[in-house]
């Protein structure tokens, strides 16, 4: 919604600074000021030459001139004399020759001197400022419009969504650091004077005519201005409601012309005016509970601001706290050290005699005092260590070290990597090693526990089709030897028999060979389980007396035990009465001192009282002479005030009246004076008048002329 809006050529300008400069205002929150705002940027100010010194200097420190240039012969080194690269100051400069890089505070002041002059000299006339040409109707016409913004009308479809930017965070710069850091990179971006946003001017009214005879609603709302009241919110279209209903009201009043009426039409402008105040109060009670809700938020954030600064102030209390306690057990820890130690010498000589010293014993301890001193008897060894340091040439210096590397042999400087023989696992007939055998047994072994751990069982799927049953074939017969003869069954049976001994054999050579291997294991078992029957014996005789001494134990601890509980019982007896005496003896002093403490403030409250009382007393009666004296003095003055003003009437009433009196005497005199003068003249001859003029020339003009004579000499 917009309104009527004038536009004059020479105020157009100033418009578009306003506005840009309250754009950049708004971005400035989210977007830092661009390196040379304060060359191009109109709208940028700062208040001083100094000011615009640091600003240059560090754009400058910000986008360095300087280049690094590598040095192609050490240019993997990180020797420091023998840098990898070299520094140059760079010939390419960002800002353009024609750019002025003065303050431009000298023309305001030259601008100012010269309003001075105005204001001083009328005849200096002020040159006269000239803006340029907006160009509203032309090529800056899109500054100066905005869509309209109808809160009803939807224009964009709902499926529209927007992205939202997302501003990188803010690193704040160290606080330690003296100097600007100078980036390794810089992002180059263009600079303009305008920043080309729809939002940069406030919307544009053109002009309007409204046709004769017709009021537009709109018309009411040329109050509204763009950032107050418009666009319309809820509290707008709420206003525009009320003064529709109104303007319905107002056309249903009576005439004015009609006086039958008079009484409904004041009846009716009563419950309008009461509705208006009713409305009113119910807006400034909102307004009340608006400022009630501020107030209460700030009221909370006052509180977690003064929890927050009791907080790090009981933070940094308790840490000085701890730091003195860390400090005083430190000291304490010294302290019982220096004691255990001097308790330690006196200990060694406690007859207190006085030894020489054993220098062949002290030479011949290493852990004397020769060889280790202590620190703490003011020897310090390390002192001037530096200078056993080894200082070597070929080691310390980049041409030492390059000679000494070329006196080095190749093998040294060129490893030579030989590929690893495999490992032989297997003897000169071709069976594998014992260990070799192990190893090849464990791998299995761990094969077969990872492939049982990660099988995983499958679900039987039903088959598809029917699937033929394979019958397994039948087993072949088991031969048989047809003997022909006995001996021929007898060399079968030996031959067996000759079998099963080499198999026992082998067996009874396993059964020896773990029964060697585990020959301790056996002589544990047999210790803990006992197989023999002398064994088992002994081992029962052994426990029956364990248990006989357990049980005589148990009887002694248990017998022990009732006594010490009697005596426990005993004591915490006698103790809990003293204790419950002493505690009520406590209390019983607690509220004596409690209620002493009481009657003393007491006493003390009723005696400032009392001298309260005294001083308020003595201030009343103080007070009531000054204020008796107050009102004879008033009364006094008011007394001679009314006797001077009635003097000054009878004395003005006199004067006036002598005067008046005085006048008409003078008058009734003047006039007799006036007729006789008039007589006389009209009797007087020639002779007469020349007499007069004479004695007139003779009494005052001659004399005169004397006394001015007699005034110059």
């Amino acid at each position: 919604m917009s309104h009527a809006v004038t536009i004059e050529e020479p105020q157009a300008q100033p418009q578009v600074s306003q506005t840009k400069y309250r754009t950049r205002l708004r971005a400035g929150n989210h977007i830092s000021n661009r390196v040379y705002d304060f060359l191009y940027d109109p709208l940028f100010i700062v208040s001083s030459e100094k000011d615009h010194t640091q600003a240059n200097v560090q754009a400058t420190l910000i986008r360095s001139r300087l280049r690094k240039v590598p040095r192609f012969k050490t240019m993997f080194s990180n020797l420091i004399h023998y840098p990898r690269y070299s520094l140059y100051w760079s010939k390419s400069d960002p800002v353009p020759p024609f750019i002025s890089r003065e303050w431009k505070g000298h023309e305001e002041k030259h601008r100012e001197a010269l309003r001075q002059l105005a204001i001083t000299d009328t005849s200096f006339q002020m040159p006269r400022e000239v803006y340029e040409d907006p160009e509203v109707t032309g090529k800056n016409r899109y500054k100066y419009f905005e869509r309209p913004f109808l809160p009803f009308f939807q224009q964009m479809p709902f499926s529209v969504v927007y992205a939202i930017s997302k501003a990188e965070p803010y690193t704040f710069p160290p606080t330690s650091t003296k100097h600007l850091s100078i980036p390794s990179k810089s992002t180059v971006g263009t600079q303009t004077d305008y920043r080309d946003a729809d939002v940069q001017t406030d919307p544009y009214s053109p002009e309007y005519v409204v046709c004769q005879d017709s009021i537009p609603e709109l018309l009411t709302l040329a109050t509204l201005t763009w950032g107050r009241g418009l666009p319309a919110g809820q509290a707008e279209v709420e206003m525009i409601e009320r003064a529709r209903e109104k303007r319905v009201w107002e056309a249903t009043l009576p005439a004015l012309s009609d006086t039958s009426q008079f009484e409904k039409r004041r009846k009716m402008m009563n419950e309008m005016e009461r509705k208006e105040w009713a409305f009113r109060e119910q807006e400034i009670e909102k307004l009340q509970e608006i400022r009630l809700e501020v107030l209460k938020e700030l009221l909370r954030k006052r509180e977690e601001n003064q929890n927050e600064v009791n907080m790090k102030h009981l933070n940094a209390r308790w840490s000085k706290l701890q730091e003195a306690k860390e400090a005083k057990m430190a000291k304490i820890q010294r302290t019982h050290v220096s004691t255990i130690r001097k308790l330690a010498g006196k200990g060694k000589n406690i007859e207190g005699k006085l030894e020489r010293r054993n220098i062949i014993k002290d030479y011949s301890d290493y852990a004397s005092q020769v060889y280790g001193p202590l620190s703490r008897l003011g020897c310090f060894p390390d002192n001037n260590s530096e200078d056993f340091v080894v200082k070597n040439y070929y080691l310390n210096t980049y041409e030492g070290l390059v000679e000494l590397e070329s006196c080095l042999p190749d093998f040294v400087t060129q490893p030579r990597i030989r590929a690893p023989k495999p490992k032989v696992i297997t003897t000169k007939a071709g069976f594998l090693k014992r260990a070799a055998r192990l190893d090849y047994e464990l791998a299995e072994v761990h094969k077969a526990l990872l492939d049982k751990k990660n099988k995983v069982l499958e679900a039987r799927k039903p088959p598809r089709f029917l699937q033929r049953n394979p019958i397994p074939q039948p087993r072949l017969p088991t031969p048989t030897l047809e003997m022909t003869s006995n001996e021929e069954e007898e060399i079968e049976m030996a031959v067996i028999y000759l079998q099963k001994l080499l198999r026992g054999r082998v067996v009874q050579n396993m059964m020896f060979e773990g029964k060697e291997k585990r020959l301790e294991l056996i002589q544990e078992l047999r210790t803990c389980h006992a197989l023999q029957e002398d064994e088992k014996l002994v081992k029962k005789a052994e426990k029956q007396v364990t248990l006989a001494l357990q049980r005589q134990r148990n009887l002694h601890e248990h017998k022990v035990s009732l006594v010490e509980n009697h005596l426990a019982g005993l004591e915490g007896r006698a103790l809990a009465d003293m204790f419950d005496f002493l505690s009520k003896e406590l209390v019983r002093l607690q509220e004596e001192r409690r209620i002493h403490a009481f009657v003393m403030l007491a006493e003390r409250q009723r005696r400032v009282r009392e001298a309260e009382e005294s001083g308020r007393r003595q201030v009343e009666k103080q007070r009531l002479r000054e204020e008796d004296e107050i009102f004879k003095e008033v009364v006094k003055v008011h007394h001679s005030t009314i006797s001077s003003y009635l003097e000054d009437i009878i004395l003005n009433t006199e004067a006036n009246t002598a005067e008046e009196q005085a006048r008409a005497e003078i008058e009734k005199m003047a006039e007799k004076i006036n007729d006789i003068a008039y007589e006389m003249e009209s009797r007087r001859t020639y002779l007469q008048s020349e007499e007069i003029v004479a004695e007139l020339v003779y009494s005052f003009l001659i004399p005169e002329v004397q006394n001015t004579l007699s005034k110059k000499r």
